[in-house]
């Protein structure tokens, strides 16, 4: 298991809340030895004006499950992770119901960590497919 510690879907709705995660209606679904995953609705409020998921949405979902999931990964009394680099590849466009996104760590140092995101529909075709790059920071608060 990669956790510092392990968290509840809960916890992680609660720390979400009024945040964009929550405007999005993101819902972590789930927590896995070495995964987080979570579902975001396709509607007005991720969908571009044309009708169909928004990229921005897709690498915000991506974002989120990656930044979420490097936190449950580190001490946060003593540390922040923080985006550095997010790149998206759109795959497939999504005009209604939901996405789902699972993140899986591709590398977990000391002072970064990379994040790979698929982010697929309903029927299990690839929507988008993400990396990201996250900081691990002194957290001076």
């Amino acid at each position: 298991m990669i956790w510092k510690k392990k968290y509840t879907l809960d916890e992680l709705h609660t720390f979400c809340l009024n945040t964009m995660v929550a405007n999005l209606g993101i819902e972590f679904v789930e927590i896995g030895d070495d995964f987080l995953k979570a579902k975001m609705p396709v509607d007005e409020r991720t969908v571009q004006p044309v009708g169909i998921l928004h990229g921005g949405a897709s690498v915000a979902l991506a974002e989120t499950l990656g930044s979420v999931a490097a936190h449950m990964t580190i001490d946060p009394a003593k540390f922040m992770s923080v985006g550095l680099e997010i790149n998206a590849n759109h795959i497939r466009s999504k005009k209604d119901g939901f996405v789902f996104g699972t993140g899986k760590p591709i590398h977990l140092g000391r002072k970064t960590q990379v994040w790979h995101i698929e982010i697929i529909d309903e029927k299990d075709k690839l929507v988008s497919i993400c990396r990201l790059t996250i900081a691990i920071i002194e957290n001076r608060s």
